[in-house]
């Protein structure tokens, strides 16, 4: 039922965004993922499947030695009722139409009837590799890792992978 609540409203979002998109054609400042995919896909006796939305304002995007940081925000669902609502910062290298983005981003989780992970502020390492489909566009997979860097009792982490799709709007 939440996951369904969830994604009428993702797509409320969707098509809110693709309204503001007309007045906003010649500035695509702002980047959307949604995605899909397995939670701990593996830890068999736990592994459900997840789907979210990521945002993105590039007017925020820093150059710096690093590469360009920019910062991100983000929720997640997955099939048991966890949550993991967050926000950090990611990099963005451009190898011709391949993207690499690893991000690092610290939030907030609700286990529901899923996975206990130790604590509730739980910290998220990922690698993305994307696809330019189009000026606007792109497709690509993702690679994740959450623990609570041992604050809780225990730490036993999660290992999700999820497929992605960005649009710039």
């Amino acid at each position: 039922m939440v996951l369904k609540k969830f994604c009428s409203v993702l797509f409320f979002v969707l098509f809110a965004f693709s309204v503001n998109a007309e007045e906003l054609k010649n500035e695509k400042n702002t980047e959307f993922n949604v995605y899909s995919g397995m939670f701990d896909f593996s830890d068999d006796g736990k592994k459900s499947t997840l789907i979210g939305f990521q945002h993105q304002n590039e007017n925020l995007n820093r150059d710096t030695f690093l590469g360009n940081l920019s910062p991100i925000t983000g929720a997640l669902i997955t099939s048991d009722n966890a949550g993991y609502i967050y926000t950090g910062v990611q990099a963005q290298y451009k190898i011709g139409l391949l993207n690499i983005t690893p991000s690092f981003t610290p939030g907030l989780y609700h286990e529901g009837n899923g996975k206990d992970l130790g604590h509730m502020l739980e910290f998220k390492s990922e690698v993305q590799l994307s696809f330019d489909l189009s000026k606007n566009t792109e497709l690509g997979f993702s690679y994740n890792h959450l623990s609570n860097a041992s604050l809780g009792d225990k730490n036993p982490g999660a290992n999700s992978y999820m497929f992605n799709f960005f649009k710039n709007f």
